[in-house]
């Protein structure tokens, strides 16, 4: 069994994979061949990603982990090299609404997205190293979430707020596992209320999305638009759904649905038994992540593994709550199922590091 824990790991994000370029299709026909002539349009890119993220998970598993030990700093100012760069008018490139994109042609990529990882390897570094300052706020927290609002502050520039705090949850995440006292958390959520509040109030395009959030209905064709349809696209779904290609949402009435709000039309389409098994996935996902973090002596492996499957766990369940109506718009993507390259790369580079540790650890 602990032999096949990175097997096990990668077949099921294939499935998700898989079942999400099905529902890619579904849910950007219509909108693809309106706007480019080609049904398959969508579907094309994210066959090519998918295909660049299989030969990338096959060479990353035979990269041995101990390689990003070495060269933990080198990545993380790389990671920080992009951040910057992608905020130069003329190299980074601006779309719905946030510069956060280097454009390659109809491609694009977010430098953001593999600052989660960089930040994760960084962390993991440290903490392994500073293990007996851990429960030392001064010596073994500040420094972590120094360069923690660093990256958080570089996101927000773009500005993208979902994903920046998809990193600090991450990274809080790991001081938890990693020991640091429960007191320091409560004053950390405090000062993250009257940071969130600040956000809120420098930028009133957030109020907007927490009045919309509160109340869809008193703006149904400006900030609470996605939130109604998406919230139409669940109720009909049932049991077993409306059946495939049978949704009625992404006929223009949920915009770009093959995003972030991919999970709508899977319920839509196969009901509650289409939310079980894609829940299960994660779930098992989850599950073995964390067998193969708690089979390693290793302590940075360990804590990488922690890390690296916390982020796209965290990820996949902000884009969900979204979906359902529980927080805010985001702009978070479903790992695996969302049409995107950088989130879906990203994840696949995740997932072949993981497998190396699992190898590694037998």
């Amino acid at each position: 069994m602990k032999k096949n824990l990175g097997l096990y790991l990668f077949f099921t994000a294939i499935i998700l994979i898989l079942f999400g370029l099905i529902m890619i299709y579904s849910a950007s026909s219509i909108w693809a061949m309106y706007k480019f002539s080609d049904s398959f349009k969508y579907v094309k890119q994210q066959g090519l990603f998918i295909l660049v993220g299989i030969i990338l998970v096959l060479i990353i598993s035979k990269i041995d982990y101990r390689i990003y030990y070495k060269n933990a700093t080198k990545i993380f100012f790389s990671c920080i090299v992009l951040l910057i760069l992608v905020l130069i008018p003329g190299i980074g490139s601006v779309r719905n609404g946030s510069r956060s994109w280097f454009g390659i042609g109809s491609f694009g990529i977010q430098p953001s997205e593999f600052a989660k990882i960089g930040l994760i390897i960084l962390t993991s570094k440290y903490l392994s190293k500073s293990n007996k300052f851990v429960k030392n706020i001064k010596k073994g927290v500040i420094p972590i979430l120094s360069v923690l609002f660093l990256v958080f502050g570089l996101i927000m520039l773009q500005p993208d707020f979902g994903t920046g705090m998809i990193i600090v949850v991450s990274i809080i995440a790991m001081l938890f596992i990693a020991g640091v006292n429960m007191k320091f958390f409560i004053g950390l959520g405090l000062i993250g209320v009257i940071g969130i509040i600040i956000l809120i109030v420098i930028a009133p395009y957030r109020m907007d999305r927490i009045t919309s959030f509160i109340d869809p209905w008193s703006d149904p064709l400006g900030t609470g638009f996605q939130i109604i349809q998406s919230l139409y696209a669940i109720g009909p779904g049932g049991l077993l759904g409306m059946g495939f290609l049978k949704s009625r949402q992404k006929q223009f009435y949920l915009p770009e649905p093959q995003t972030d709000f991919i999970f709508s039309i899977i319920s839509e389409e196969f009901g509650i038994l289409g939310v079980v098994i894609i829940s299960s996935l994660f779930i098992l996902l989850l599950l073995f992540g964390i067998k193969i973090a708690l089979n390693t002596k290793d302590n940075f492996a360990k804590l990488l593994s922690f890390g690296l499957i916390f982020q796209m766990l965290i990820q996949a369940v902000m884009n969900l709550m979204v979906v359902i109506g529980l927080i805010p718009v985001t702009g978070v993507t479903l790992p695996f199922l969302s049409y995107g390259g950088s989130s879906l790369l990203v994840s696949m580079v995740a997932i072949g590091i993981i497998m190396n540790i699992s190898k590694n650890s037998n």
